[in-house]
């Protein structure tokens, strides 16, 4: 009888409070999607290229789980308040009928269990679908293809997800059941009456209101135009006046929507004056709430937006060479002819880079002439220090023969470079997303040249900075592209500095690009000649994108998943609180869809209350991100981002219309029970 109650009881509280019972089964796939990443066939393959920061980054996963259990004990903590305040007379009784306190809460421990038993048996399956979904497009995206695909079962996800979900819904349940015990019957039997507010003054309401607005938009403008400069001190400035100005724009709103209130209430019809005093109270009583729920969705869609570009930016990395071999030209034409390796081949040409011979940049008569490319430098406006650090720093020290980087240009598709006699290039490792970069872009527009030896060479208005090797063997600060003749006058070594190898299109269509790279590695491996892989740039740019994107994604949808789930709570607590005034209404003549209009119409402005302000700042967060923290990576198209933004906008707003349902169904059925029990 006591088993077959509990099975009854948590089935009642899944069918009347599904906002709350969705969120778990998310909470079990985020849980078991982080803990399982180990197991995906990317992390298997960075494994073998970047152990050591792989490791690293297993070895950070606890702490995320653990700071993922410590939000979402908040989020189950206030679900379980719900549903023990919505049987606060069904446990009342159960005392006066004299049931024992203790086994009162162990019918509760149990029915929690049974919950948390039938959430893992649901958001277990769809999790291992869920992970091997991200494994198989992940293992498409980064070039393993089907064939470097396994199937991946974490035990070890399985059983810390089990156990930390438990744990959470069990702790939870211990300190509600501490304040139950506290409480008597006749206590459980009253319905729970509605928190006191302190109503503030109107003008005062609205001083603090307008104090929010001003420190809000201190927190944008700080953040848009200041944080270039990458100082610590705006950084605390934007955190401080952002929170600040997110908590006094709440506490104010409530007298704030009392004064439109009073304005507008000789004129409304029906329960509007209603409604709005409602959404007033809510906000008076709830604004603390609403303002961390602002600043959890706002850091979620910031989150979100981070990972999406990351990810975009790993796909959209272009490959420019796969080994580059050192050695002599005997000994790589040797290895190059070896049956299993030719057969694998695309490309395979010589780089010709060199230092510039000494006189050229130290000599007295000798010397490279950089006066009118500072010059230009010095006219771009719009970057603060960038531009004297550039010129401070500005040294060219090697040279790079046209006809190398064209070979490299080939194998991209891009357009090669046309050089005559008295013309160059400049080309950087550094990031062309940068300042840097942006910078250099400004100033070749202005038709520069550079005198060497005499002579003034014409720079081309194009920057380059597509990678001259396979895994940066060398990291070029500036260099030269010049015409081989006189590649071969300014150069210190006349000789290749490496041999460079496409791998062939067909090999990499077939078996994918990491596999085919892997099988090319294992074989130059057997021959000792000393090479660099593509293997080793891409392991590190492929760590980095799945350390921020899936990071980031999984911690902003769990910032979005507790920001709407407490939005919802605390909007059913509040009306079930404020229960007697619907019965009220019900006596005075109120029929049952006009109540419900008015309840549909104080969720969507509850929600939208939250929203609109998460949606300013994050938009504003965004931009702060994108234009000081990170850059979009090179060769990133800006409509790839747009659609992409746009997709993931959709779903945001397609996932706060289903929970403003759930939620709106949840009241109305608050409202169908207060007609069925009072009004007849």
């Amino acid at each position: 009888m006591f088993f077959k109650q509990v099975r009854r009881n948590a089935a009642k509280n899944r069918k009347g409070n599904g906002l709350f019972f969705g969120s778990l089964v998310i909470a079990i796939i985020a849980f078991y999607t982080l803990l399982s990443l180990g197991g995906q066939d990317v992390m298997r393959y960075l494994a073998t290229v970047e152990s050591d920061a792989v490791a690293k980054l297993m070895a950070l996963l606890p702490v995320v789980y653990v700071v993922s259990l410590f939000f979402v004990l908040f989020l189950v903590y206030f679900a379980c308040k719900y549903q023990a305040d919505s049987r606060r007379r069904e446990f009342g009784m159960y005392l006066m009928l004299g049931m024992k306190r203790s086994r009162l809460f162990a019918m509760l421990f149990c029915e929690t269990l049974w919950s948390s038993a039938v959430s893992l048996l649901i958001g277990l399956p769809v999790a291992l679908l869920l992970t091997e979904g991200i494994s198989l497009a992940t293992a498409r995206i980064v070039g393993l293809g089907i064939i470097g695909h396994h199937f991946s079962f974490s035990p070890y996800g399985i059983l810390w997800t089990v156990l930390g979900f438990v744990l959470v819904q069990l702790l939870s349940m211990l300190v509600i059941c501490i304040g139950l015990g506290k409480a008597e019957p006749a206590d459980l039997l009253r319905s729970g009456d509605a928190e006191k507010q302190t109503v503030s003054s109107g003008a005062r309401s609205t001083v603090l209101f307008a104090a929010g607005l001003g420190f809000l938009l201190t927190a944008y403008y700080l953040g848009m135009t200041r944080m270039r400069t990458l100082s610590l001190y705006i950084l605390l400035a934007v955190v401080l006046c952002g929170i600040l100005g997110t908590f006094l724009l709440y506490r104010g709103l409530g007298g704030f929507l009392g004064l439109r209130i009073r304005r507008k209430s000789p004129h409304a019809l029906g329960l509007q004056t209603f409604t709005a005093r409602q959404v007033q109270e809510n906000v008076l009583s709830q604004h603390k709430s609403l303002a961390v729920s602002s600043l959890l969705l706002m850091m979620a869609l910031a989150c979100i937006s981070y990972g999406i570009s990351m990810g975009i930016g790993r796909s959209a990395d272009s490959r420019s060479v796969d080994f580059s071999l050192f050695g002599t030209e005997e000994q790589i034409d040797t290895v190059l002819e070896n049956e299993g390796i030719r057969e694998m081949i695309e490309d395979a040409y010589p780089l010709y880079l060199s230092m510039v011979k000494r006189e050229y940049f130290r000599g007295e008569e000798k010397a490279f002439d950089t006066s009118k490319l500072l010059e230009a430098i010095g006219t771009v406006e719009g970057f603060g220090d960038m531009v004297e650090n550039i010129i401070e720093n500005l040294h060219i020290e090697y040279v790079i023969a046209q006809s190398s980087y064209n070979r490299i240009l080939k194998n991209l598709g891009k357009e090669e470079i046309s050089l005559s006699g008295r013309q160059m290039a400049i080309y950087t490792s550094v990031a062309k997303d940068g300042d840097f970069g942006r910078v250099l872009e400004k100033a070749l527009d202005r038709n520069t040249s550079m005198g060497i030896d005499g002579t003034d060479y014409e720079i081309l208005p194009t920057l380059y900075y597509d990678n001259v090797v396979a895994d940066r063997a060398i990291t070029l600060y500036m260099a030269l592209i010049v015409p081989d003749e006189l590649f071969t006058e300014l150069a210190r070594e006349s000789k290749a500095y490496c041999r460079n190898v496409r791998l062939s299109d067909e090999l990499v269509d077939e078996m994918g690009l990491m596999q085919a790279v892997q099988k090319m590695d294992a074989q130059l491996a057997d021959t000792g000649m000393r090479y660099d892989s593509y293997l080793g740039g891409i392991g590190r740019n492929l760590f980095y994108t799945v350390a921020a994107s899936y990071l980031s994604i999984y911690l902003g949808v769990l910032f979005w998943l507790i920001a709407n789930t407490v939005i919802g709570l605390k909007y059913l607590i509040g009306q079930r609180q404020t229960r007697h005034r619907y019965e009220t209404l019900t006596m005075l003549g109120a029929d049952i869809r006009t109540m419900c209009r008015s309840v549909k119409k104080q969720i969507e402005i509850y929600f939208s209350l939250v929203l609109s302000v998460a949606l300013v700042s994050s938009a504003a967060a965004i931009y702060t991100m994108f234009t000081s923290f990170t850059k979009l990576p090179v060769g990133v198209p800006i409509s790839a981002v747009a659609m992409l933004s746009a997709a993931a906008l959709t779903v945001f707003a397609v996932i706060e219309i289903l929970y403003i349902g759930v939620v709106r169904r949840a009241a109305d059925r608050e409202i169908c029970g207060i007609e069925i029990t009072d009004r007849r």
